[in-house]
């Protein structure tokens, strides 16, 4: 069934949300105009010891339990999550959800706040930091991978097929933002994945290659790898990856939705020490994969599985959705949230729409 909505909510938008740097400076010109006079020393940065603390940006529900979890994917890496379950589950095995993304936050935001009120209404739900961020495993830190954070998707899928709480025929995946494309691009790969949903979605391969809404030219992507190629010989005599500059500081003059984005990040709203857009920074060198390896070529292959895109009507992003919707095969929905920007889709409860969501994978992991 062709669906497309605009769901109905009567919340207000409200003002800036969170803040990331200027994704910009990852595409076009920006990361070769970087070099190796922007780095912060970042490079002895440990994935960080596992804490049973309540750490989370968001409340603890009283309807839930939490527990922290490792797992590995198929490169070895050793994965950090939260699994939230209803309150005093014991019997039945339930149907699960994995959970990801923004691009660059941990666990601790946006995704452990989705898993756990997905949790609230009857779902396993596991949100995990990703491959070398958060406390996660992998070196050097903070870098990211089309492949191997598609993987680690797959690898939660792993994980909650074998917990004995899970009916493994029932999982389904949600991303958030970046990781939105790399839910995609994992459930086209993975038949296991029943059901897929993404909110404020990014496709990170599309932004890196040809900058917001495909502006960079042939002749500015030859420039910028260029720049990245010749990184790594800098990288390579260092022996240790440079960094960009710290993520979502504000100089003024910046445009709304960088503004946004230090709303988020950057204050006691959604500050998480281990984000990397929480004033931490990615290496110079993260685009380049994603820059050589398209996520969503194959989003058809989702089909005969169901797609849900929702994003927000004055999100800069939407666009994003958009494509995805009209490439992807049936069946798929498209949600345009009215009034929304894109980071009110990470957090405000009154605008994200859960109730959306909760149907969506009750419908289709069902037993």
């Amino acid at each position: 069934m062709n669906e497309k909505h605009r769901f109905r909510n009567p919340a207000e938008q409200r003002g800036a949300d969170p803040g990331r740097r200027d994704l910009l400076k990852l595409t076009g010109t920006g990361v070769a105009a970087l070099g190796a006079a922007s780095l912060i020393d970042v490079s002895s940065a440990k994935a960080q010891a596992m804490t049973e603390n309540w750490d989370k940006v968001f409340p603890r529900s009283g309807d839930v339990d939490n527990q922290k979890v490792t797992f590995r994917n198929r490169y070895g890496i050793t994965l950090v999550g939260d699994l939230y379950l209803p309150k005093g589950h014991a019997t039945g095995r339930l149907p699960a959800i994995a959970v990801a993304g923004p691009f660059g936050a941990v666990k601790e935001q946006s995704s452990g706040l989705h898993a756990q009120t997905l949790a609230e209404r009857g779902f396993a739900a596991l949100a995990f930091d990703p491959s070398y961020t958060g406390e996660s495993g992998g070196e050097p830190r903070n870098v990211a991978s089309p492949d191997i954070n598609t993987e680690d998707f797959c690898a939660a899928v792993d994980y909650l097929g074998l917990h004995p709480a899970v009916d493994r025929e029932r999982i389904g995946i949600l991303g958030i933002c970046g990781w939105g494309g790399m839910a995609l691009n994992a459930a086209a790969v993975d038949k296991r994945v029943k059901a897929v949903a993404t909110t404020t979605m990014y496709d990170m391969s599309r932004v890196m290659a040809r900058g917001y809404n495909d502006s960079v030219t042939p002749e500015q992507r030859a420039r910028t790898l260029e720049g990245l190629s010749r990184q790594r010989w800098e990288d390579a005599a260092n022996g240790t990856p440079a960094y960009q500059p710290p993520y979502n500081e504000l100089k003024g003059g910046e445009a709304q939705f960088l503004v946004n984005y230090h709303d988020y990040y950057r204050t006691p709203r959604g500050y998480h020490p281990r984000a990397v857009n929480s004033g931490n920074a990615w290496t110079i060198t993260t685009p380049l994969s994603f820059m050589n390896m398209p996520l969503l070529i194959y989003i058809q292959e989702i089909s005969p599985r169901p797609v849900l895109l929702i994003h927000g009507e004055k999100a800069h992003s939407r666009y994003f959705s958009e494509t995805a919707y009209a490439a992807a095969a049936e069946p798929k929905e498209l949600v345009i949230v009215p009034g929304a920007n894109h980071t009110d889709l990470y957090d405000k409860v009154d605008v994200i729409p859960f109730d959306r969501l909760t149907a969506f994978f009750n419908r289709h992991l069902s037993a």
